[in-house]
């Protein structure tokens, strides 16, 4: 289903509202891989750690979990400024980069911080029930390939499908143009192989908000690809795939705009699981 940036100026103007908390804390830089496998590796002790950032006087809080974008080779571990505030955790997820690492690498440090999630989260008062993730770009990838390949996650005996929602923004949606070029492939040739999420699509998966800008002002096509993601999982049976097209952004720019529906997706799943 696509849905324009008109429909978010329409939440503006009716007052959609997040609740906010007054307290929150932020741990840094925590290892999200046993202590023991950091020993005399100094990229990964630089890279593969996270941040959390948490309400401290709430209980079972929902958490976001943040990958940046960067296509797999630049960025840093980040918590969006306009995700702060709302009273959900954050985490800002680090991971490793092309071409000190290539693929599946960074997809598997991406599930390690995941299922460092699903594993500690209780410990800052959130609820592992209620774990989301999300990132723009390489991290939107990330997203689609931890949340669909449930490979990366059986290793740690998670089932991807107990993630609450998928909600990348702008995300690769064939095998991402880095790993091409680590196949010795040109970005501009598409192709889809066990690195696609394309090549996942299934009906029994998280629930998936895709948020990409303009199609004609997105990089390399990635509207386009988003479109056919969202197709296919329905195809495939998924009937909780929504995709919005955020007219007049760009890739650089539509997280922005995107923030708000990332907040109210999260927000409409949560009051679901109440019921």
């Amino acid at each position: 289903m696509k849905k324009h940036v008109a429909l978010f100026l329409l939440l503006l103007i009716t007052g959609v509202s997040f609740g906010q908390q007054k307290a929150y804390e932020t741990k840094a830089n925590i290892k999200y891989y046993p202590e023991a496998s950091y020993k005399g590796d100094a990229y990964k002790t630089e890279r593969c750690v996270l941040d959390v950032y948490y309400p401290k006087d709430k209980k079972g809080f929902a958490t976001i979990l943040w990958f940046h974008g960067g296509g797999i080779t630049g960025g840093s571990k980040e918590i969006p400024e306009y995700l702060k505030d709302k009273g959900y955790c954050i985490i800002g997820v680090g991971y490793r980069l092309h071409p000190n690492v290539t693929a599946p690498t960074y997809i598997e440090d991406a599930a390690a911080a995941v299922a460092w999630a699903f594993n500690n989260i209780e410990k800052y008062g959130g609820d592992p029930s209620l774990i989301f993730l999300s990132g723009h770009s390489a991290g939107g990838y990330l997203n689609l390939m931890v949340g669909l390949d449930k490979q990366y996650l059986a290793k740690y005996n998670i089932d991807a499908n107990t993630i609450a929602g998928l909600i990348p923004f702008s995300p690769q949606c064939v095998t991402h143009y880095t790993v091409r070029k680590e196949q010795g492939i040109p970005e501009k040739q598409p192709t889809i192989d066990k690195f696609a999420p394309l090549f996942h699509v299934r009906g029994d998966a998280p629930p998936l908000l895709l948020i990409t800008g303009d199609r004609e002002m997105e990089l390399l096509g990635r509207y386009d690809e988003n479109a056919y993601m969202a197709r296919m999982m329905k195809l495939n049976g998924h009937n909780n795939t929504i995709l919005y097209e955020l007219d007049g952004f760009g890739h650089g720019n539509m997280p922005e705009p995107a923030y708000p529906l990332l907040l109210k997706e999260v927000s409409r799943i949560v009051e679901l699981r109440k019921k």
